[in-house]
């Protein structure tokens, strides 16, 4: 062959072999469109004329078909990462874009990357949660995302990422509790410096106390500080005090005086005394009952044997399978008290739950706040459900009473209305459950918004809180007959979707005592109202309208004034400066300051505010026509009419899920 013809063969043979190894057209067209929708301030020569594999931080597999890692650190990327882009790099194992100043939040189609073993984005500025997602990523060994802005709960989903060896969450603010992660394979864990709080799940005591420095709430192994249980832990299950029960072996005195009894200890000797005052009451009716039938029995024996007859109770074995069966029947009567004493009733769809006191009095939990009807806890369950637990006080109704309204509430279905999930009852404890909202109040969102850069709440979600609550309430009053008796804006919880704002604490009022000393509900209680226990459909229209006045001026009720004169309540001050016809001073000026087109609505909603303020109960509008009136006002901005609403409200979250 002549040596013309042999180069040019060869050459051919080259340009085969390159066009087989470059990554396909779909991964190449990929990075491109990564590079080009994120600024940067290195230049990178990904040029078109270079074969991918040859691109800075690109590095294909042994035969150039396809990416396998992109290492970009520190190389000046800005904004967000385009949505569409890193996902399409299907062989992709490493992701480090670590040390820039990319922002929003993680790429969801990252999670989608079925061979992704490593995924290093410190040092950004992503901000929002870590969705449960990431458990999608069953390859993934090492996850790096601290130093950023991530907020929220760190999920419970890690748990799927078995092969996981290195989890890096550290200077993040993510909050709430650590959930118990099971991962056999993992040896790096940092979350310090965050807002976590409650106690570090056992499975994460074997790290360092480092890894959990920064979190000021954080309790339990290995830090020094000890968990306290939330509640005095109610009735519990009997157990040995002595160290004598099951397991056997007694517990020195010295020991014994050095340990503290457990909230389960407490509980225990609750209940044990519970049981053994009930079995002695037991007793004392068998005995006097049986003493009875002695002196019964003695008259027909004397009768019986004047006729030369056996009495019936001295025959043969007869009286001693009769005390055999009584003490049978007391054994079962007490057993029966006792678990009905240390037990949780749940109402409803709160079936879903699966977990009991104990685990409930082994939960780490913080304070939510203090209402007029009791304490509000956050609980955080080993298996990572939330809950909220509520301790209600000075409750006066009996066991029965407690029971039977507590499931007629289970009963009530409404997406405005926040589901009872459980409750317990003993005698020094009224406790209920209900779902944890991770989203808050509207008190904590329309107070807590100023000064600290927190979002301003704008005109149409403020709408549309007004109109969850009408709507919750309207349910209460049409499908039940029960009014609400304690609205506020700490009891409306918000949702991610803002028109299913859900009321809480409602319908308890027949729970307390009569003339019980409670305050004016901070401002939302009708004048006429005397007795807290007795609400009624326009006492709670009256609330409404309170809190629709806190809406429009962002005024805490009872905390309004009038020329700098002292506090008055918020309906007085509205009339006021209504009446001197400076009606635009009324609206709160985050909102003026936002600006819009919704001034004409802010009008129709404070006439129907002053309407249901209206001194005469029965100049009130009723809870259904309040509806109508606020849909009629929103109707032109795509809010949810009655039917839409009722047809969504069918769907309320399950219970254990955090909607």
């Amino acid at each position: 062959m002549p040596m013309a013809a042999l180069r040019l063969l060869l050459l051919a043979l080259a340009v085969a072999c390159c066009a087989v190894a470059e990554p396909p057209q779909q991964e190449r067209s990929a990075l491109r469109a990564f590079l080009a929708g994120t600024p940067h301030e290195r230049a990178l020569a990904w040029n078109a004329s270079t074969p991918a594999c040859a691109w800075v931080g690109v590095t294909c597999d042994a035969a150039n078909a396809t990416v396998v890692a992109l290492r970009l650190p520190g190389v000046g990327l800005i904004g967000r990462v385009p949505q569409g882009t890193l996902g399409a790099l299907r062989g992709l194992r490493v992701l480090s874009l670590r040390s820039n100043r990319l922002f929003g939040d993680v790429p969801g189609d990252l999670f989608s990357l079925p061979d992704l073993r490593s995924l290093f984005l410190q040092g950004n500025l992503f901000s929002g949660s870590v969705p449960p997602d990431v458990a999608k990523l069953t390859a993934l060994q090492h996850l790096a995302l601290s130093h950023n802005n991530l907020t929220g709960a760190i999920p419970f989903a890690l748990n799927g990422l078995a092969n996981l060896r290195s989890l890096r969450l550290d200077g993040n603010r993510f909050s709430g509790s650590l959930p118990s992660l099971t991962l056999p394979l993992l040896e790096d864990f940092n979350v310090s410096y965050n807002q976590l709080n409650g106690s570090i799940p056992a499975s994460l005591a074997r790290f360092p106390p480092e890894s959990f420095a920064g979190n000021l709430q954080l309790c339990g192994k290995p830090l020094s500080r000890p968990c306290e249980p939330f509640f005095p832990s109610p009735a519990g299950a009997p157990t040995p005090t002595d160290g004598r029960g099951s397991g056997g072996g007694s517990v020195p005195v010295s020991e014994k005086k050095k340990k503290k009894l457990s909230g389960a200890a407490v509980a225990a000797i609750a209940v044990g005394g519970g049981a053994a005052a009930l079995l002695a009451l037991v007793l004392l009716v068998v005995c006097t009952a049986a003493s009875r039938r002695r002196a019964a029995n003695g008259e027909v024996g004397k009768k019986a044997a004047a006729r030369g007859l056996t009495p019936p109770s001295t025959a043969s074995g007869e009286l001693g399978e009769v005390t055999s069966s009584t003490s049978k029947e007391i054994a079962l009567a007490a057993a029966a008290a006792t678990a009905e004493r240390s037990r949780l009733v749940f109402v409803g769809k709160g079936a879903a739950y699966s977990f009991d006191l104990e685990e409930l009095l082994r939960a780490s939990a913080e304070v939510l706040g203090k209402g007029s009807v009791g304490t509000s806890y956050k609980a955080v369950l080993e298996e990572g459900a939330t809950v909220v637990v509520k301790r209600l006080k000075e409750v006066a109704a009996s066991r029965r009473e407690f029971s039977a309204h507590l499931d007629s509430l289970g009963k009530v279905d409404h997406r405005n209305l926040l589901p009872v999930r459980g409750y317990y009852f003993s005698k020094d404890e009224k406790l209920l459950v209900c779902d944890y909202l991770p989203a808050g109040s509207l008190s904590a969102t329309l107070h807590g918004s100023r000064g600290n850069g927190r979002r301003t709440m704008d005109w149409d979600a403020r709408m549309r809180a007004a109109l969850s609550a009408a709507r919750g309430v309207a349910h209460l009053h049409a499908a039940h007959s029960l009014a609400h008796g304690n609205l506020k804006s700490s009891n409306l919880l918000l949702r991610p979707d803002p028109d299913a704002a859900a009321l809480s604490d409602y319908c308890l009022h027949q729970l307390f005592a009569p003339l019980s000393a409670r305050p004016n509900a901070g401002g939302y209680r009708a004048p006429e109202l005397v007795d807290a226990r007795r609400p009624t459909f326009k006492s709670d229209v009256y609330s409404l309208g309170v809190l629709f006045l806190e809406l429009l001026t962002g005024k805490s009720p009872g905390n309004a004034s009038v020329d700098g004169d002292g506090a008055v309540d918020l309906p007085r001050w509205v009339q006021s400066v209504v009446r001197e016809e400076w009606t635009a001073e009324v609206f709160d000026v985050e909102l003026v300051r936002l600006g819009g087109s919704a001034e004409e609505e802010m009008v129709a909603l404070l006439q129907v505010a002053m309407a249901c303020v209206a001194t005469a109960p029965d100049a009130r509008p009723d809870t259904a026509d309040v509806v109508k009136m606020i849909e009629e006002i929103g109707s032109g901005h795509g809010r949810t009419t009655t039917e839409e609403s009722e047809d969504r409200s069918r769907g309320t979250p399950p219970a254990g899920t955090t909607p």
